[in-house]
């Protein structure tokens, strides 16, 4: 009688940690995840460059991005490396790890004869360049000459310092 006892009394304590191990440690469990090269991960974000918002997921969807896969700027990626869900940061990214420095290559002489008919150029204007890969570039007017239109072909945030306000929602 005594050894089925000290069965039973095995097997309840055998299940009971199973138990215990499952409710206080489920595989993945939020709060124990962090972002970390390979994981899928979803921010809401809020960009300012200047004072000003550039950029914000406020009012769509959270960002998603496969961290590690460089789908993001090199400054954005490292510092929401080891973030939790519900974390929120702050941070700036210098241009050399964002958009990078204004590169002065990056301005053309353009005739006027090839802009679109009827379009008077102006200082400031932004135009969409199409590539050869169907992509539509924002080209920025800096100068208007007599016959030439000096035109940058710098990402818009090129040498701006990036100031980032996340918060991880999700991290798969």
């Amino acid at each position: 009688m005594r050894r089925v006892n000290i069965a039973y009394l095995l097997l309840v304590l055998f299940f009971g940690s199973l138990a215990i191990v499952t409710v206080t440690d489920p595989a993945g469990a939020a709060g124990t995840a962090v972002v970390a090269n390979g994981k899928s991960v979803k921010v809401n974000y809020t960009l300012t460059v200047d004072g000003k918002v550039v950029d914000s997921s406020k009012g769509r969807q959270p960002l998603e991005f496969k961290a590690g896969a460089h789908q993001m700027i090199p400054g954005f990626e490292k510092a929401v490396m080891g973030m939790k869900v519900g974390e929120k940061k702050s941070f700036k990214v210098k241009p050399e790890d964002g958009y990078g420095p204004v590169n002065p290559k990056a301005f053309r002489d353009v005739p006027k004869a090839q802009l679109p008919k009827g379009m008077t150029p102006k200082a400031g204007m932004t135009l969409f360049a199409q590539g050869k890969d169907g992509q539509k570039t924002p080209v920025k007017i800096r100068e208007v000459k007599k016959d030439v239109v000096v035109m940058d072909f710098n990402h818009p945030l090129a040498g701006k310092t990036l100031n980032f306000d996340v918060q991880v929602m999700e991290i798969k």
